[in-house]
């Protein structure tokens, strides 16, 4: 699991490790990190003209001393001091003593770099970025080194992914002893560019902020049929889906629940002929959905125009339920807090906007937050499509999902991972497990499917 800690977190554990090493020595692992990270992406050091954008704290100090290490090596490094008079002071004499130099020329200097290092401003950083380091973000941009971030692209918050105003885009991050919350989530993830973690000997608490998923989480939390395993024991999931507008949602739902390992789905609505016409091994009935036959989980949303009833059926029954979609408009907040069994809502940005009641800008500008919000406001498990998707439940950890693609931003591929993420309810996975599986799995898929170009709802599915 890729685990992920805020930056009071991240600060008692630089002290404790600081209390135990000489004065300095926690810098010097950073800084020496940071220059072999530089190093590689250089490929050549010597000759290499390098810039540094020195802030006033330790992330500036950082850049120094790593910029020291590689001008030992050969390479052109210039300093740019936002406030000369309180850059690290240790730092910069070990510029000057390897041969680095303090710029005068800032934007002839960032225009004939290679590398540009971005320690504007470290994790504590609040805010976006003053006019005189916005403009040399700005250079660094339009120039065509390569800009790499010390710790935290600077203008972005490290606790939230919020960028509330101008802010370094890096191409890398080289960030320190964990990754921080805003280096995963939108808006700030796409700030961050490729990041790589140092290890610096923090000692973090056993329960982090954010966590994600990696392979072998995922392949250890999928369900594998056994041999005494019937279509049971494997997980009937139930989709309420589809209308006479919108019969392909039904058949995008079913499909995601098939291939999600499903050990049968039932399908109820007015979808039927379209849904067997595709997947025959569905089972279809007319409704309501209480009268369907016996399922491990409900899906219910996707193409549902306004069919209010069959919310309401499916949310009276005693398993998960999983709403999406048009279902999400039906979805009344006391009666979803009311449940005994699981509830999981996956709205997009513009569908949590409307539940939260609030304009979707706020919900992009602060991704983490809303999603939280929401679990607590519906007591429910709540997975916020996005770019970076968010699964969250009151109580639990948020996970962000670390696959995915661009291409995924088409119609119908949330009706994919809503019967993907019914399939691994009915199989028996929590309610937090289920999402985030089904999110890296949907993700996952889409990457295959796309390699580098379009696709649609259905190649997602058979991916």
């Amino acid at each position: 699991m890729r685990t992920a800690f805020g930056v009071e977190t991240v600060r008692a554990a630089e002290r404790e490790l600081m209390a135990r090493l000489p004065a300095g020595a926690l810098m010097q692992r950073a800084a020496a990190g940071l220059a072999a990270a530089c190093a590689e992406l250089l490929g050549k050091v010597y000759g290499s003209r390098i810039v540094l954008l020195v802030g006033s704290g330790d992330n500036g100090g950082d850049a120094l001393y790593a910029g020291a290490r590689l001008a030992r090596r050969g390479a052109g490094v210039a300093a740019v001091l936002l406030a000369p008079e309180r850059a690290h002071a240790g730092g910069l004499r070990a510029l000057l003593a390897a041969g680095g130099r303090v710029s005068s020329t800032p934007e002839r200097d960032i225009a004939d770099a290679r590398l540009v290092l971005d320690g504007i401003v470290g994790i504590g950083g609040r805010g976006g970025l003053r006019p005189d380091a916005a403009r040399l973000a700005e250079l660094a941009a339009d120039s065509r080194a390569f800009v790499v971030a010390v710790d935290l692209p600077s203008g972005v918050d490290a606790d939230t992914g919020e960028v509330r105003g101008e802010a370094v885009r890096a191409d890398a991050t080289v960030t320190f002893g964990t990754y921080k919350p805003g280096l995963l989530v939108d808006p700030a993830h796409e700030h961050a560019g490729a990041v790589r973690l140092i290890d610096i000997g923090l000692e973090l608490p056993a329960e982090a902020d954010l966590e994600a998923l990696r392979y072998a989480d995922v392949a250890g939390l999928l369900p594998v049929p056994g041999a005494s395993s019937d279509k049971y024991r494997r997980g009937v999931v139930g989709i309420a889906a589809g209308s006479a507008r919108y019969p392909g949602a039904a058949v995008l739902a079913v499909a995601g629940a098939l291939r999600g390992g499903a050990g049968a789905v039932r399908y109820v609505g007015p979808a039927g002929d379209a849904v067997i016409a595709r997947y025959p091994e569905a089972l279809v009935h007319a409704g309501p959905p209480s009268k369907a036959g016996r399922v491990q989980a409900w899906v219910v949303g996707p193409g549902l125009g306004d069919d209010a009833d069959r919310v309401r059926d499916v949310l009276a029954a005693d398993v998960p339920v999983l709403i999406d979609a048009d279902g999400l408009r039906f979805a009344d907040r006391d009666e979803v807090r009311a449940r005994t069994a699981p509830t999981v809502l996956t709205p997009h940005a513009g569908e949590a906007a409307a539940l939260l009641g609030v304009e979707r800008a706020e919900v992009e500008a602060g991704r983490l937050a809303a999603v939280r919000r929401l679990a607590e406001a519906y007591g429910a498990m709540v997975l916020l499509k996005g770019s970076t998707t968010l699964i969250a439940a009151p109580g639990r950890v948020v996970r962000v999902n670390p696959t995915g693609t661009s291409w995924l931003a088409t119609a119908g591929s949330g009706d994919v991972l809503s019967g993907l993420a019914g399939a691994l309810l009915a199989a028996g996975l929590d309610t937090v497990d289920a999402a985030s599986t089904a999110a890296f799995l949907h993700g996952l898929a889409a990457r295959r499917a796309a390699r580098g170009g379009p696709i649609g709802a259905q190649d997602v599915a058979e991916g």
